[in-house]
Protein backbone atom coordinates (compact mmCIF):
# COMPACT_ATOMS: atom_id res chain seq x y z
CA UNK A 1 0.00 0.00 0.00
CA UNK A 2 1.27 3.08 -1.20
CA UNK A 3 0.16 6.46 -0.62
CA UNK A 4 0.75 10.06 -1.87
CA UNK A 5 0.25 13.38 0.23
CA UNK A 6 -2.45 15.10 -0.51
CA UNK A 7 -1.83 18.75 -1.45
CA UNK A 8 -3.41 22.05 -2.60
CA UNK A 9 -1.08 22.40 -5.77
CA UNK A 10 -2.66 19.22 -7.41
CA UNK A 11 -5.55 18.24 -5.42
CA UNK A 12 -7.93 19.48 -8.20
CA UNK A 13 -6.57 17.55 -10.55
CA UNK A 14 -6.30 14.44 -8.66
CA UNK A 15 -9.87 14.13 -7.60
CA UNK A 16 -10.92 14.60 -11.74
CA UNK A 17 -8.68 12.28 -13.17
CA UNK A 18 -7.40 8.45 -12.66
CA UNK A 19 -3.85 9.47 -13.38
CA UNK A 20 -2.44 9.20 -9.56
CA UNK A 21 -3.94 6.20 -8.16
CA UNK A 22 -2.57 6.18 -4.29
CA UNK A 23 -3.99 3.62 -1.79
CA UNK A 24 -4.09 6.22 0.62
CA UNK A 25 -3.50 9.84 1.15
CA UNK A 26 -1.16 11.97 4.04
CA UNK A 27 -2.33 15.04 5.32
CA UNK A 28 -0.45 17.78 7.75
CA UNK A 29 -3.70 18.33 10.27
CA UNK A 30 -2.62 21.74 10.85
CA UNK A 31 -3.40 22.23 7.03
CA UNK A 32 -6.56 21.13 7.44
CA UNK A 33 -8.30 21.80 11.03
CA UNK A 34 -10.99 24.62 10.84
CA UNK A 35 -11.00 24.27 6.97
CA UNK A 36 -14.33 25.92 5.67
CA UNK A 37 -15.76 26.71 1.86
CA UNK A 38 -14.12 25.33 -1.50
CA UNK A 39 -11.14 23.52 0.29
CA UNK A 40 -13.42 21.72 3.01
CA UNK A 41 -15.37 20.32 -0.06
CA UNK A 42 -12.58 19.58 -2.21
CA UNK A 43 -10.79 17.70 1.31
CA UNK A 44 -14.15 15.69 2.43
CA UNK A 45 -14.29 14.66 -1.53
CA UNK A 46 -10.88 13.09 -0.73
CA UNK A 47 -12.14 11.48 2.28
CA UNK A 48 -14.74 9.91 0.38
CA UNK A 49 -12.25 8.33 -2.17
CA UNK A 50 -8.74 7.68 0.25
CA UNK A 51 -8.27 6.39 3.85
CA UNK A 52 -6.36 9.27 5.35
CA UNK A 53 -3.04 8.97 6.96
CA UNK A 54 -1.72 12.05 9.15
CA UNK A 55 1.50 13.78 9.51
CA UNK A 56 2.03 16.59 11.74
CA UNK A 57 4.13 19.85 11.85
CA UNK A 58 3.66 21.53 15.56
CA UNK A 59 3.61 19.00 17.98
CA UNK A 60 7.60 20.20 18.77
CA UNK A 61 7.96 17.29 21.28
CA UNK A 62 11.55 18.83 21.47
CA UNK A 63 10.32 22.14 22.89
CA UNK A 64 10.76 22.99 26.53
CA UNK A 65 7.69 24.63 26.19
CA UNK A 66 4.77 22.47 28.02
CA UNK A 67 2.77 20.61 25.54
CA UNK A 68 -0.09 22.71 24.07
CA UNK A 69 -3.20 20.45 25.11
CA UNK A 70 -6.08 22.74 23.15
CA UNK A 71 -3.90 22.31 19.99
CA UNK A 72 -4.05 18.43 20.76
CA UNK A 73 -7.81 18.73 21.39
CA UNK A 74 -8.31 20.16 17.87
CA UNK A 75 -5.99 17.31 16.85
CA UNK A 76 -7.93 14.76 18.60
CA UNK A 77 -10.65 15.98 17.22
CA UNK A 78 -9.73 16.01 13.88
CA UNK A 79 -8.51 12.77 13.86
CA UNK A 80 -11.57 11.33 15.08
CA UNK A 81 -13.79 13.28 12.63
CA UNK A 82 -11.60 12.00 9.50
CA UNK A 83 -11.30 8.88 10.60
CA UNK A 84 -7.48 9.40 10.41
CA UNK A 85 -5.11 6.04 10.49
CA UNK A 86 -2.01 7.16 11.92
CA UNK A 87 -1.21 10.48 13.47
CA UNK A 88 3.01 10.74 12.71
CA UNK A 89 5.21 13.48 14.04
CA UNK A 90 8.73 14.50 14.00
CA UNK A 91 11.05 13.76 16.59
CA UNK A 92 12.06 17.60 16.96
CA UNK A 93 10.95 20.58 18.09
CA UNK A 94 9.61 23.84 16.21
CA UNK A 95 9.01 26.32 19.29
CA UNK A 96 10.41 28.02 21.75
CA UNK A 97 9.23 31.01 24.07
CA UNK A 98 5.83 29.95 22.35
CA UNK A 99 7.36 31.34 19.43
CA UNK A 100 6.94 29.47 16.19
CA UNK A 101 10.40 28.44 14.59
CA UNK A 102 8.39 27.29 11.34
CA UNK A 103 11.34 24.56 11.25
CA UNK A 104 12.03 21.32 12.46
CA UNK A 105 15.58 21.98 14.66
CA UNK A 106 16.84 18.82 15.94
CA UNK A 107 17.18 17.97 19.62
CA UNK A 108 20.66 17.13 21.43
CA UNK A 109 21.65 13.91 21.34
CA UNK A 110 21.60 13.69 25.41
CA UNK A 111 19.97 11.79 28.42
CA UNK A 112 18.10 14.35 29.81
CA UNK A 113 16.50 15.23 25.79
CA UNK A 114 15.72 11.59 25.85
CA UNK A 115 13.61 11.79 29.65
CA UNK A 116 12.09 14.71 28.55
CA UNK A 117 10.93 14.05 24.76
CA UNK A 118 9.82 10.64 25.93
CA UNK A 119 7.59 11.88 29.19
CA UNK A 120 6.06 14.49 26.81
CA UNK A 121 5.29 11.53 23.66
CA UNK A 122 3.61 9.25 26.51
CA UNK A 123 1.30 12.45 27.15
CA UNK A 124 0.43 12.54 24.14
CA UNK A 125 -0.33 9.30 23.42
CA UNK A 126 -2.30 8.95 26.97
CA UNK A 127 -4.10 12.30 25.61
CA UNK A 128 -5.15 11.07 22.34
CA UNK A 129 -5.56 7.82 24.13
CA UNK A 130 -3.48 6.32 20.37
CA UNK A 131 -0.16 5.52 19.79
CA UNK A 132 1.88 8.43 17.53
CA UNK A 133 4.55 6.91 15.18
CA UNK A 134 7.79 9.22 15.49
CA UNK A 135 10.07 9.87 12.24
CA UNK A 136 13.34 10.36 12.52
CA UNK A 137 14.36 13.58 11.18
CA UNK A 138 17.24 14.79 8.86
CA UNK A 139 19.96 17.22 10.76
CA UNK A 140 22.50 18.92 9.42
CA UNK A 141 24.81 19.40 12.56
CA UNK A 142 24.91 17.57 16.21
CA UNK A 143 23.65 19.62 19.06
CA UNK A 144 26.29 18.91 21.77
CA UNK A 145 25.82 15.39 21.88
CA UNK A 146 26.05 13.05 25.09
CA UNK A 147 24.70 10.07 23.00
CA UNK A 148 25.26 8.29 19.12
CA UNK A 149 22.41 9.37 17.66
CA UNK A 150 20.98 5.75 17.55
CA UNK A 151 21.53 5.06 20.81
CA UNK A 152 19.75 8.42 21.28
CA UNK A 153 16.48 7.84 19.27
CA UNK A 154 16.39 4.12 20.20
CA UNK A 155 16.36 5.12 23.97
CA UNK A 156 13.20 7.25 23.11
CA UNK A 157 11.27 4.42 21.41
CA UNK A 158 11.72 2.34 24.16
CA UNK A 159 10.81 4.74 27.05
CA UNK A 160 7.93 6.21 25.20
CA UNK A 161 7.06 2.76 23.67
CA UNK A 162 5.44 4.53 20.60
CA UNK A 163 5.64 3.66 16.96
CA UNK A 164 8.11 4.38 14.27
CA UNK A 165 8.11 6.16 11.22
CA UNK A 166 10.75 4.99 8.92
CA UNK A 167 11.66 7.83 6.77
CA UNK A 168 14.65 6.18 4.41
CA UNK A 169 15.52 9.54 2.60
CA UNK A 170 15.97 10.85 5.74
CA UNK A 171 18.30 8.43 6.76
CA UNK A 172 20.15 8.39 3.59
CA UNK A 173 20.74 11.81 3.88
CA UNK A 174 22.06 11.67 7.53
CA UNK A 175 24.25 8.90 6.60
CA UNK A 176 25.93 10.83 3.57
CA UNK A 177 26.14 14.11 5.62
CA UNK A 178 27.24 12.60 9.06
CA UNK A 179 29.25 9.88 7.33
CA UNK A 180 27.82 6.81 8.65
CA UNK A 181 26.69 3.35 7.29
CA UNK A 182 22.88 3.77 6.51
CA UNK A 183 22.39 -0.24 6.10
CA UNK A 184 24.27 -0.52 9.49
CA UNK A 185 22.04 2.15 11.20
CA UNK A 186 18.71 0.37 10.05
CA UNK A 187 20.24 -2.69 11.58
CA UNK A 188 20.10 -1.02 14.79
CA UNK A 189 16.60 0.25 14.62
CA UNK A 190 13.39 -1.67 16.02
CA UNK A 191 11.65 -2.67 13.38
CA UNK A 192 8.82 -4.21 14.88
CA UNK A 193 7.99 -0.63 15.90
CA UNK A 194 8.02 0.64 12.31
CA UNK A 195 4.22 1.54 11.91
CA UNK A 196 5.03 4.09 8.37
CA UNK A 197 7.47 4.68 5.93
CA UNK A 198 8.14 7.96 4.14
CA UNK A 199 10.23 7.96 0.80
CA UNK A 200 11.18 11.47 -0.87
CA UNK A 201 14.10 13.18 -3.06
CA UNK A 202 16.52 15.36 -1.79
CA UNK A 203 18.89 17.77 -3.63
CA UNK A 204 22.59 17.39 -3.06
CA UNK A 205 23.86 21.28 -2.51
CA UNK A 206 28.02 20.24 -2.43
CA UNK A 207 30.12 17.47 -2.76
CA UNK A 208 29.76 16.48 0.87
CA UNK A 209 26.38 18.01 1.51
CA UNK A 210 22.89 17.11 1.04
CA UNK A 211 19.72 18.53 2.14
CA UNK A 212 16.11 17.24 2.60
CA UNK A 213 14.04 19.25 0.08
CA UNK A 214 11.11 16.85 -1.27
CA UNK A 215 11.01 18.46 -4.16
CA UNK A 216 13.30 16.18 -6.41
CA UNK A 217 12.77 12.23 -7.57
CA UNK A 218 13.88 9.70 -5.32
CA UNK A 219 17.26 8.77 -6.55
CA UNK A 220 18.22 4.79 -7.22
CA UNK A 221 20.51 5.08 -3.77
CA UNK A 222 17.60 5.56 -1.69
CA UNK A 223 15.56 3.15 -3.69
CA UNK A 224 18.24 0.53 -2.87
CA UNK A 225 18.17 1.18 0.84
CA UNK A 226 14.57 1.02 0.77
CA UNK A 227 14.57 -2.32 -0.57
CA UNK A 228 17.34 -3.04 2.28
CA UNK A 229 14.63 -1.52 5.01
CA UNK A 230 11.70 -4.00 3.59
CA UNK A 231 13.69 -6.83 3.56
CA UNK A 232 14.85 -5.84 7.29
CA UNK A 233 11.11 -5.53 8.32
CA UNK A 234 9.57 -8.43 6.48
CA UNK A 235 5.83 -7.24 6.15
CA UNK A 236 3.93 -5.20 4.99
CA UNK A 237 3.59 -1.37 6.02
CA UNK A 238 2.12 1.65 4.29
CA UNK A 239 4.28 3.97 2.37
CA UNK A 240 3.81 7.09 1.53
CA UNK A 241 5.52 9.46 -1.48
CA UNK A 242 6.59 12.47 -0.21
CA UNK A 243 6.28 15.56 -2.93
CA UNK A 244 5.98 19.19 -1.47
CA UNK A 245 7.69 21.23 -3.99
CA UNK A 246 8.75 21.25 -7.88
CA UNK A 247 5.62 18.81 -8.00
CA UNK A 248 5.80 17.42 -11.23
CA UNK A 249 3.19 15.91 -13.77
CA UNK A 250 1.16 13.13 -11.86
CA UNK A 251 2.28 10.49 -14.54
CA UNK A 252 5.25 11.05 -13.05
CA UNK A 253 4.10 10.55 -9.74
CA UNK A 254 2.14 7.56 -10.53
CA UNK A 255 5.46 6.03 -11.61
CA UNK A 256 7.29 6.67 -8.59
CA UNK A 257 4.05 4.94 -6.79
CA UNK A 258 4.15 1.57 -8.70
CA UNK A 259 8.54 1.59 -8.34
CA UNK A 260 7.78 1.54 -4.48
CA UNK A 261 5.10 -1.04 -4.98
CA UNK A 262 7.57 -2.76 -6.87
CA UNK A 263 10.09 -3.05 -4.85
CA UNK A 264 7.67 -3.23 -1.43
CA UNK A 265 6.39 -6.39 -3.54
CA UNK A 266 9.46 -8.11 -4.48
CA UNK A 267 11.14 -7.50 -0.88
CA UNK A 268 8.40 -9.36 0.35
CA UNK A 269 8.45 -12.20 -1.85
CA UNK A 270 12.37 -12.92 -1.73
CA UNK A 271 12.12 -12.77 2.25
CA UNK A 272 9.09 -15.39 1.47
CA UNK A 273 11.30 -17.77 -0.25
CA UNK A 274 14.44 -17.65 1.44
CA UNK A 275 16.01 -20.45 2.35
CA UNK A 276 17.38 -20.55 6.15
CA UNK A 277 20.19 -22.37 6.81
Amino acid sequence: MVGIGFRKDFAETFLQSHVLRPAFIEVAPENWIGIGGYWKKIFHQALEQYPLYTHGLSLSVGSPDELDFSFLRKIKHFLRETNAQLYSEHLSYSKCDNAHLYDLLPIPFTSDAVSHVSKRIRQVQDFLEQKIAIEIVSYYTPVAPELDEIDFINAILEAADCHLLLDVNNIYVNSFNHHYDAQAFIDKLPMERVQYIHMAGHEQVADDLIIDTHGEPIIDPVYNLYAYAMQRLNRDVPVLLERDFNIPELEEMQQELERLQSIKINSLKENRYAVTP
